[in-house]
């Protein structure tokens, strides 16, 4: 049963993964409600991918409280914005630890690339006295993407 329904929850985790990118875009900021629905669809991905509560689904929600602790960190530091530190956590949820590990390098690596797209943007347009806001969540989104379509995500199976 879990094999027919884990395609789905798949199909939904990106669907709210493009919604969240192109709203944090758009509007520079993820709603909490896409945040809280991709966390609580990561218990019925543990269970589609048959994880035991002990060790599975506890060795998942420590990791993703660990990764959380640290993004808020940055949120306190005025680094990261707030649905930015949600949507990771919720994420870390559903990652294994190496895949989860692969999300966050692609994640800082494309984030930089759009960081250096925008200061640039900003220098040509001459906007000097507007702060730059970055839509981390494009790069979270994508870098996610990209990690659920590669094999070393499946090791759940």
């Amino acid at each position: 049963m879990g094999e027919l329904f884990a395609p789905f929850l798949i199909v939904a985790l990106g669907l709210l993964l493009v919604s969240a990118g192109a709203e944090d875009a758009r509007k520079r900021e993820i709603a909490n409600w896409k945040n809280a629905v991709i966390a609580l669809l990561a218990l019925p991905w543990w269970v589609a991918n048959g994880l035991a509560i002990w060790p599975d689904m506890a060795l998942q929600l420590g990791v993703a409280l660990l990764v959380f602790a640290f993004f808020a960190g940055a949120f306190a530091l005025g680094q990261m914005g707030g649905g930015d530190v949600k949507l990771i956590g919720a994420l870390a949820l559903w990652l294994p630890v190496q895949p989860l590990i692969w999300m966050l390098i692609l994640m800082s690596l494309i984030g930089g690339a759009l960081t250096l797209l925008m200061v640039i943007e900003k220098r040509l347009r001459r906007r000097r006295g507007m702060p730059l806001e970055i839509p981390y969540g494009v790069a979270i989104a994508i870098a996610t993407l990209l990690v659920l379509r590669e094999p070393i995500f499946n090791q759940f199976q």
